[in-house]
């Protein structure tokens, strides 16, 4: 079964796309001066080309005929500075072409990435992480292809082809029209080349997504693989795979060890004419030996740019196709947008958060209505307060965190900060005010340092130092071979859960926040490092407004207030004895959780 992912990267498409072109130009545009020297100087290594065989010309019509040794040596001086000047011409395109090609590359990539960083979080639910690499790495590089060996160099071509035509007609039409007699024995070859080359290429770009899709998905799992004993049968897996890969690859081999032997036939038919024709009427007398010799050169020099354009065209159809999903990317709207006319939060800030009758939903129901994740959710958590969220899995908790941090929108109802809607503040700066832990640790593969101030040049080492010992990650910190500059490994892989943890709490406090809010911040720490965690937070968050979301009551007895949510509602809302005491939902919950293991005659 084709997914909809491998239908999009097996895709096609035209081999020209004139509306496409017209985007691809734009990124062209403000290069134009090196576009122009570059046709400029494609133009003067076309000339170049007619120079070698027209001096041989005059070397077998003048010099050798009248023994003439002055104007011999000249030829050969001035045959030796064309070849000196097509040379430096050459080198001068090859570095403008692939300047282009990488500079062109250069914006595009930029520009993906930062529209990639605008969008939401549901964007990237909907659209795999390797899809989105794909655009960036392979997409790109095949336009590189076509900006650097394709659209200037075309114009090479067809100047080479278009000069060498004019002058082998200007020379001797008759002679010209002979050699010219095979051109619509290559016109079609080059067509069923193009017809053939073409399905080879699509199917080496669908075996192409299925080994990248099968290798992600098996090293991504490789623990279940191996876990139940996997490899063999996976491993044969691959190999078939593999294998259809190899055909593709060789299928499109084959195609062109036919097509240029067979250009080269024709090449060599043609050369036959001119030697028989041109053999007949030196004969008759009406052509000399040097028109003759040229027409060889020049013929030979002829079908070079016809393959050349042949093989142009399997990469200007990859271009399109690769240009049509990169633009298709960056036209995917932006679902959480800043606000045209930004409104700036109060200074200082009082750190108030607000929710009125908001409710969300992440996608739609079959019957189209919304799924709703939260239900007319209000509260509001004042200045200093900490709350505590609790509720099953599923109950909306974490999607309260992610309104409130503007990683999606709500559909309906509001969100405050400091009294200010946050659709209405620009992003960076509510996010600015809020600090954020959550349950899942992402780590850079950069040193502790880097990953506790995040490139921000603002926050001093001293400042880390503090965080991390105030936090209690100093210690372990410390134990690692280079301290604070010690690499932390892809994903923090070389930190224990419990360590990642500190490690982001510190990097959360560095920030020095307004609002801290913690995801599920203790449910994978041990005892001991959940004890360190709350005496830590009991210092450090006075003064600051809190969010507590937690599986484990334990975590949150202390909060001010407590929110327990159920099926996206806001059921019950007080303090831990309060809630206790009204024998609702949290009593349960706290039933659940503590009265099954409790000792005989305890309640927790």
């Amino acid at each position: 079964m084709v997914t909809a992912y491998q239908a999009e990267e097996e895709a096609l498409g035209k081999a020209y796309d004139s509306r496409l072109m017209r985007r691809l130009l734009r990124y062209v545009r403000p290069h134009r001066v090196r576009v122009v020297l570059a046709v400029a100087v494609l133009l003067v290594v076309s000339l170049l080309e007619l120079v070698g065989p027209w001096l041989t010309k005059v070397v077998l019509d003048q010099a050798i005929p009248q023994k003439d040794l002055q104007l011999l040596g000249m030829l050969a001086l001035a045959y030796l500075g064309s070849l000196l000047l097509d040379f430096i011409f050459e080198y001068i395109q090859t570095i403008i072409t692939t300047w282009l090609g990488q500079r062109i590359m250069f914006d595009l990539r930029r520009e993906i990435f930062a529209h990639l960083q605008r969008q939401s979080l549901r964007y990237f639910d909907r659209n795999p992480v390797g899809r989105l690499m794909t655009r960036v790495t392979n997409d790109v590089e095949v336009l590189n292809d076509l900006f650097s060996s394709g659209i200037v160099t075309v114009f090479g071509d067809v100047f080479t082809l278009l000069f060498i035509i004019g002058i082998m007609l200007y020379m001797d039409w008759k002679l010209a029209l002979a050699a010219f007699v095979v051109m619509p024995f290559v016109a079609l070859v080059a067509f069923l080349f193009r017809a053939f080359v073409r399905d080879a290429y699509r199917d080496i770009r669908v075996r192409l997504a299925r080994i990248n899709a099968f290798m992600q998905e098996r090293l991504t799992g490789v623990a279940v693989v191996q876990l139940f004993g996997r490899e063999e049968a996976t491993s044969l897996r691959f190999r078939d795979i593999n294998r259809d890969y190899l055909d593709a690859h060789l299928r499109s081999i084959t195609y062109y060890a036919l097509f240029f032997p067979l250009i080269e036939l024709l090449t060599a038919v043609a050369l036959a004419l001119i030697i028989y024709y041109g053999g007949l009427r030196m004969i008759a007398g009406d052509v000399t030996v040097g028109v003759v010799a040229a027409f060889l050169m020049y013929s030979r020099r002829f079908f070079r740019p016809i393959q050349d354009l042949s093989e142009k065209y399997n990469m200007l159809q990859g271009a399109m196709a690769s240009s049509e999903r990169i633009f298709k990317l960056l036209d995917s709207p932006i679902e959480v947008g800043e606000p045209e006319a930004p409104v700036s939060l109060p200074e200082p800030g009082r750190g108030e958060i607000e929710f009125r009758n908001v409710w969300f939903a992440y996608q739609n129901k079959d019957d189209g209505e919304p799924d709703w994740v939260l239900r007319d959710v209000s509260f509001t958590a004042r200045p200093g307060e900490r709350i505590a969220i609790v509720g099953h899995t599923g109950a909306g908790k974490t999607s309260l965190v992610n309104l409130l941090m503007r990683f999606y929108e709500p559909q309906r109802g509001e969100i405050l900060f400091d009294g200010v809607p946050i659709d209405r503040v620009a992003t960076a700066a509510l996010r600015a005010r809020i600090g954020l832990v959550l349950q899942d640790i992402f780590l850079f593969s950069r040193d502790v340092k880097y990953n506790i101030r995040l490139g921000n040049d603002d926050i001093s080492d001293a400042r880390i130092r503090e965080a991390a010992e105030r936090i209690g990650a100093a210690p372990y910190i410390e134990r690692l071979a280079r301290g604070y500059d010690d690499p932390v490994g892809e994903r923090g892989t070389s930190l224990s859960v419990g360590e990642r943890q500190l490690l982001a709490f510190a990097r959360a406090l560095a920030f020095d926040p307004l609002v801290l809010v913690l995801d599920e911040a203790t449910s994978s720490v041990d005892s001991q490092l959940e004890t360190q965690i709350e005496h830590a937070a009991n210092t450090l968050l006075h003064g600051r407004t809190s969010l507590v979301i937690a599986h484990r009551l334990s975590t949150v007895q202390t909060a001010d207030r407590i929110l327990v949510l159920h099926h996206g509602e806001l059921r019950e809302h007080g303090t831990h004895q309060e809630l206790l005491a009204r024998g609702g939902l949290y009593a349960r919950l706290y039933e659940l959780q503590f009265a099954r293991n409790a000792p005989t005659g305890t309640t927790g």
